[in-house]
């Protein structure tokens, strides 16, 4: 059994908005939500094994208030509170705080040292894990093809610029107005083709070694679990990679606060989990997961549905 949040997104602020102006944000309140979450998985029987948190645990507004690390650490002082290990992945908000090579040398750099886990890139915030005999965990970094966190000058940072702007000629690269692929937008990132190299290599061993795997990013890469806007640049290629194994089961994603959930044409579970941010201080969103040999049972709380997914 495993713990299962994302989109936090604390910052020590009033109560705001989305970019849109539209939808309610609960900034302070997003801390005594988690807090509420880690009661809750410390108080399981039997007790949970690892979290997963699925992404931008604090805001972006944190950098401007030049609060980045002091939010950092509080966050991560509720989810120390937990016994057993948390799997991070890193979201767009991470990024607008943290350049990735301070992430590396945080409290949610969460893969393993050494880097023997994960792609040859240490930046590169992917790895995998056998949290249990036939389960592997697989982290993927959704945003190592992104123009966010990357030195201006690197090879990664060119490549990510170029196809956004192939992609997305607007004068705000964060909006998808008119676009034909509109999750083409800067607030989304991709993969490279080390990384996806790796990913394939990975499930090719879960595949000889009659693993079930469970992957999570914080961008969801099928269209089904996603808005049609929150969606990873080439989330084709990942699907792809997927699609020719047998292994995978699920998918875990955050980004979109709504949340989302399809089982694709392969029988994989997609998963988009609602956020934190966006949820009222009287609810709540998390969850728990439950795993046996053919199925997954979530135990949602608040604004998250209970669900079985058989494999």
């Amino acid at each position: 059994a495993f713990g299962v949040i994302a989109d936090i997104q604390f910052a020590d602020a009033e109560d705001g908005h989305d970019f849109g102006g539209y939808r309610r944000r609960y900034y302070r309140h997003s801390l005594r939500l988690l807090r509420e979450a880690v009661r809750a998985w410390a108080g399981e029987s039997p007790p949970i094994d690892f979290v997963l948190q699925l992404g931008d645990s604090i805001d972006g507004q944190n950098a401007r208030r030049g609060e980045a690390e002091s939010a950092l650490q509080e966050v991560l002082a509720v989810l120390g509170q937990l016994s057993v290990p948390v799997h991070h992945a890193w979201g767009n908000h991470e990024l607008y705080n943290f350049s990735r090579a301070r992430l590396v040398s945080s409290g949610l750099c969460s893969r393993p040292a050494g880097g023997s886990d994960g792609p040859p890139d240490p930046e590169c915030h992917a790895y995998h894990c056998s949290p249990a005999p036939r389960l592997r965990l697989v982290v993927l970094d959704t945003y190592d093809l992104s123009t966010l966190g990357r030195d201006p000058g690197s090879p990664l940072y060119q490549e990510s610029l170029r196809l956004l702007r192939e992609k997305n000629p607007n004068d705000d690269p964060n909006s998808p107005a008119g676009l034909k692929e509109p999750h083409f937008v800067a607030f989304n990132g991709g993969f490279s083709q080390a990384q996806l190299d790796w990913f394939n290599e990975v499930l090719k061993f879960s595949d000889e070694n009659q693993e079930k795997v469970i992957v999570m990013g914080h961008v969801p890469i099928h269209p089904g679990a996603s808005n049609g806007v929150c969606l990873a640049w080439n989330y084709e290629a990942a699907l792809a990679v997927i699609y020719s194994h047998r292994c995978v089961v699920c998918v875990l994603a955050g980004h979109l606060h709504d949340g989302a959930y399809c089982r694709d044409s392969h029988g994989v579970h997609h998963l988009t989990l609602d956020g934190v941010i966006e949820t009222p201080p009287e609810s709540n969103a998390f969850a728990t997961m439950y795993v046996y040999e053919d199925k997954m049972i979530l135990k949602g709380r608040g604004r998250i549905p209970d669900r079985v997914m058989h494999f």
